[in-house]
Protein backbone atom coordinates (compact mmCIF):
# COMPACT_ATOMS: atom_id res chain seq x y z
CA UNK A 1 0.00 0.00 0.00
CA UNK A 2 2.87 2.40 0.76
CA UNK A 3 4.23 1.80 -2.74
CA UNK A 4 0.85 2.53 -4.30
CA UNK A 5 0.47 5.73 -2.30
CA UNK A 6 3.92 6.81 -3.50
CA UNK A 7 2.94 6.07 -7.11
CA UNK A 8 -0.30 8.00 -6.65
CA UNK A 9 1.51 11.06 -5.25
CA UNK A 10 4.26 10.95 -7.87
CA UNK A 11 1.83 10.75 -10.79
CA UNK A 12 -0.37 13.40 -9.19
CA UNK A 13 2.62 15.75 -9.10
CA UNK A 14 3.70 14.89 -12.64
CA UNK A 15 0.27 15.81 -14.03
CA UNK A 16 -0.28 18.84 -11.83
CA UNK A 17 3.24 20.18 -12.40
CA UNK A 18 3.72 19.26 -16.05
CA UNK A 19 0.24 19.76 -17.45
CA UNK A 20 -0.30 22.63 -15.01
CA UNK A 21 2.64 24.48 -16.51
CA UNK A 22 1.08 24.06 -19.96
CA UNK A 23 -2.43 25.11 -18.97
CA UNK A 24 -1.59 27.90 -16.52
CA UNK A 25 1.78 29.28 -17.54
CA UNK A 26 2.81 28.40 -21.10
CA UNK A 27 0.90 31.16 -22.86
CA UNK A 28 0.62 33.67 -20.06
CA UNK A 29 1.00 37.22 -21.50
CA UNK A 30 4.59 38.50 -21.26
CA UNK A 31 5.54 35.93 -18.59
CA UNK A 32 4.64 32.78 -20.54
CA UNK A 33 7.19 29.97 -20.20
CA UNK A 34 6.55 28.52 -23.68
CA UNK A 35 6.98 24.90 -24.68
CA UNK A 36 10.61 24.84 -23.50
CA UNK A 37 9.42 25.78 -20.04
CA UNK A 38 6.74 23.09 -20.14
CA UNK A 39 9.39 20.56 -21.16
CA UNK A 40 11.50 21.52 -18.18
CA UNK A 41 8.49 21.38 -15.87
CA UNK A 42 7.76 17.77 -16.80
CA UNK A 43 11.40 16.84 -16.24
CA UNK A 44 11.44 18.57 -12.87
CA UNK A 45 8.34 16.76 -11.65
CA UNK A 46 9.95 13.39 -12.28
CA UNK A 47 13.35 14.44 -10.96
CA UNK A 48 11.92 15.76 -7.69
CA UNK A 49 9.66 12.75 -7.13
CA UNK A 50 12.42 10.24 -7.88
CA UNK A 51 14.35 11.65 -4.95
CA UNK A 52 11.23 12.06 -2.80
CA UNK A 53 9.60 8.64 -3.14
CA UNK A 54 11.87 6.58 -5.40
CA UNK A 55 13.12 4.60 -2.42
CA UNK A 56 9.54 3.60 -1.63
CA UNK A 57 8.05 2.55 -4.97
CA UNK A 58 10.82 2.80 -7.54
CA UNK A 59 9.31 6.02 -8.93
CA UNK A 60 7.51 4.76 -12.03
CA UNK A 61 4.61 7.28 -12.24
CA UNK A 62 3.78 5.87 -15.65
CA UNK A 63 2.11 2.60 -16.78
CA UNK A 64 4.56 2.34 -19.68
CA UNK A 65 7.50 2.52 -17.28
CA UNK A 66 6.07 -0.24 -15.10
CA UNK A 67 5.42 -2.42 -18.15
CA UNK A 68 8.87 -1.71 -19.59
CA UNK A 69 10.56 -2.58 -16.31
CA UNK A 70 8.58 -5.81 -16.21
CA UNK A 71 9.62 -6.63 -19.79
CA UNK A 72 13.22 -5.93 -18.78
CA UNK A 73 13.07 -8.31 -15.83
CA UNK A 74 13.11 -5.58 -13.21
CA UNK A 75 9.51 -5.64 -11.96
CA UNK A 76 7.19 -8.36 -10.70
CA UNK A 77 4.12 -8.88 -12.91
CA UNK A 78 1.87 -9.29 -9.86
CA UNK A 79 2.42 -5.61 -9.08
CA UNK A 80 1.64 -4.35 -12.59
CA UNK A 81 -2.11 -3.80 -12.29
CA UNK A 82 -1.98 -2.22 -8.81
CA UNK A 83 0.78 0.17 -9.94
CA UNK A 84 -1.07 1.10 -13.13
CA UNK A 85 -4.27 1.67 -11.16
CA UNK A 86 -2.50 3.95 -8.67
CA UNK A 87 -0.85 5.89 -11.50
CA UNK A 88 -4.07 6.45 -13.43
CA UNK A 89 -5.98 7.51 -10.31
CA UNK A 90 -3.11 9.80 -9.28
CA UNK A 91 -3.08 11.39 -12.72
CA UNK A 92 -6.82 11.98 -12.65
CA UNK A 93 -6.52 13.53 -9.19
CA UNK A 94 -3.82 15.88 -10.48
CA UNK A 95 -5.95 16.85 -13.48
CA UNK A 96 -8.93 17.44 -11.20
CA UNK A 97 -6.99 19.86 -9.00
CA UNK A 98 -5.67 21.58 -12.12
CA UNK A 99 -9.20 21.90 -13.51
CA UNK A 100 -10.49 23.61 -10.37
CA UNK A 101 -7.51 25.98 -10.31
CA UNK A 102 -7.82 26.83 -14.01
CA UNK A 103 -11.56 27.42 -13.88
CA UNK A 104 -11.00 29.93 -11.09
CA UNK A 105 -9.97 32.41 -13.78
CA UNK A 106 -12.82 34.42 -15.24
CA UNK A 107 -13.48 33.50 -18.85
CA UNK A 108 -11.31 30.36 -18.79
CA UNK A 109 -12.07 27.95 -21.63
CA UNK A 110 -10.95 24.37 -21.20
CA UNK A 111 -9.97 23.85 -24.84
CA UNK A 112 -7.50 20.99 -25.23
CA UNK A 113 -6.50 21.10 -21.53
CA UNK A 114 -2.96 19.95 -22.44
CA UNK A 115 -4.37 16.72 -23.90
CA UNK A 116 -2.43 14.66 -26.43
CA UNK A 117 -3.54 14.44 -30.04
CA UNK A 118 -2.71 13.97 -33.69
CA UNK A 119 -3.99 15.36 -36.96
CA UNK A 120 -5.79 18.65 -36.38
CA UNK A 121 -5.18 18.23 -32.65
CA UNK A 122 -1.41 17.94 -33.02
CA UNK A 123 0.29 21.26 -32.14
CA UNK A 124 2.25 21.03 -35.40
CA UNK A 125 -0.44 19.32 -37.47
CA UNK A 126 1.29 15.91 -37.57
CA UNK A 127 -0.75 12.89 -38.68
CA UNK A 128 -1.55 9.64 -36.91
CA UNK A 129 1.41 7.65 -38.25
CA UNK A 130 3.90 10.36 -37.29
CA UNK A 131 2.34 10.49 -33.82
CA UNK A 132 2.44 6.72 -33.46
CA UNK A 133 6.09 6.50 -34.47
CA UNK A 134 7.05 9.44 -32.26
CA UNK A 135 5.39 7.99 -29.17
CA UNK A 136 6.88 4.53 -29.72
CA UNK A 137 10.42 5.83 -30.25
CA UNK A 138 10.32 8.40 -27.46
CA UNK A 139 9.00 5.86 -24.96
CA UNK A 140 11.57 3.32 -26.16
CA UNK A 141 14.41 5.77 -25.50
CA UNK A 142 12.90 6.84 -22.17
CA UNK A 143 12.88 3.23 -20.97
CA UNK A 144 16.39 2.58 -22.28
CA UNK A 145 17.57 5.52 -20.19
CA UNK A 146 15.60 4.41 -17.12
CA UNK A 147 16.84 0.83 -17.35
CA UNK A 148 20.41 2.02 -17.81
CA UNK A 149 20.37 4.70 -15.12
CA UNK A 150 18.92 2.28 -12.54
CA UNK A 151 21.17 -0.66 -13.42
CA UNK A 152 23.30 -2.05 -10.59
CA UNK A 153 26.44 -1.14 -12.55
CA UNK A 154 25.36 2.47 -13.19
CA UNK A 155 26.81 5.35 -11.12
CA UNK A 156 24.89 5.58 -7.86
CA UNK A 157 22.76 8.58 -6.96
CA UNK A 158 22.32 10.04 -10.45
CA UNK A 159 19.36 8.08 -11.81
CA UNK A 160 16.83 10.79 -10.98
CA UNK A 161 18.88 13.43 -12.79
CA UNK A 162 19.28 11.30 -15.92
CA UNK A 163 15.60 10.37 -15.99
CA UNK A 164 14.38 13.92 -15.39
CA UNK A 165 16.64 15.34 -18.10
CA UNK A 166 15.56 12.57 -20.48
CA UNK A 167 11.91 13.48 -20.03
CA UNK A 168 12.75 17.14 -20.60
CA UNK A 169 14.54 16.29 -23.85
CA UNK A 170 11.68 14.05 -24.99
CA UNK A 171 9.24 16.93 -24.53
CA UNK A 172 11.51 19.34 -26.39
CA UNK A 173 11.46 16.96 -29.35
CA UNK A 174 7.87 15.80 -29.38
CA UNK A 175 5.58 18.53 -28.01
CA UNK A 176 5.07 19.82 -31.59
CA UNK A 177 4.03 16.34 -32.74
CA UNK A 178 1.69 14.98 -30.04
CA UNK A 179 1.97 17.41 -27.13
CA UNK A 180 4.08 14.56 -25.71
CA UNK A 181 2.60 11.64 -23.86
CA UNK A 182 5.00 8.70 -23.35
CA UNK A 183 2.70 8.14 -20.36
CA UNK A 184 -0.81 6.67 -20.64
CA UNK A 185 -1.79 7.90 -17.17
CA UNK A 186 -0.92 11.50 -18.09
CA UNK A 187 -2.86 11.20 -21.36
CA UNK A 188 -5.91 9.65 -19.72
CA UNK A 189 -6.13 12.29 -16.99
CA UNK A 190 -6.27 15.17 -19.46
CA UNK A 191 -8.46 13.43 -22.03
CA UNK A 192 -11.19 12.90 -19.42
CA UNK A 193 -11.52 16.66 -18.99
CA UNK A 194 -10.96 17.62 -22.64
CA UNK A 195 -13.46 14.97 -23.75
CA UNK A 196 -14.61 14.45 -27.34
CA UNK A 197 -11.66 14.16 -29.71
CA UNK A 198 -9.17 13.60 -26.85
CA UNK A 199 -11.03 10.50 -25.69
CA UNK A 200 -11.37 9.31 -29.30
CA UNK A 201 -7.61 9.53 -29.83
CA UNK A 202 -6.59 8.23 -26.40
CA UNK A 203 -6.05 4.69 -27.72
CA UNK A 204 -2.86 5.78 -29.47
CA UNK A 205 -1.41 7.16 -26.26
CA UNK A 206 -1.86 3.81 -24.56
CA UNK A 207 -0.80 1.55 -27.41
CA UNK A 208 2.32 3.42 -28.60
CA UNK A 209 3.97 3.97 -25.18
CA UNK A 210 3.34 0.35 -24.17
CA UNK A 211 4.81 -0.97 -27.43
CA UNK A 212 7.87 1.28 -27.06
CA UNK A 213 8.32 0.27 -23.43
CA UNK A 214 8.13 -3.47 -24.10
CA UNK A 215 10.62 -3.19 -26.97
CA UNK A 216 13.03 -1.27 -24.73
CA UNK A 217 12.68 -3.81 -21.93
CA UNK A 218 13.48 -6.70 -24.27
CA UNK A 219 16.40 -4.89 -25.93
CA UNK A 220 17.99 -3.74 -22.68
CA UNK A 221 17.57 -7.15 -21.08
CA UNK A 222 19.46 -8.58 -24.05
CA UNK A 223 22.23 -5.95 -23.79
CA UNK A 224 22.68 -6.03 -20.04
CA UNK A 225 20.49 -8.51 -18.16
CA UNK A 226 19.84 -8.03 -14.50
CA UNK A 227 17.33 -9.75 -12.24
CA UNK A 228 15.21 -7.78 -9.78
Amino acid sequence: MKKLVAEFIGTFWLVLGGCGSAVLAAGFPELGIGFAGVSLAFGLTVLTMVFAVGHISGAHFNPAVSIGLWAGGRFDKKDLLPYIGAQVVGGIAGATVLYFIATGQKGFEIGGFAANGFGEHSPGGYGMYAALLTEIVMTFMFLIIILGATHSKAPKGFAGLAIGLALTLIHLISIPVTNTSVNPARSTSQAIFAGGWAMDQLWLFWVAPIVGAILAGVVYKFMSPETE
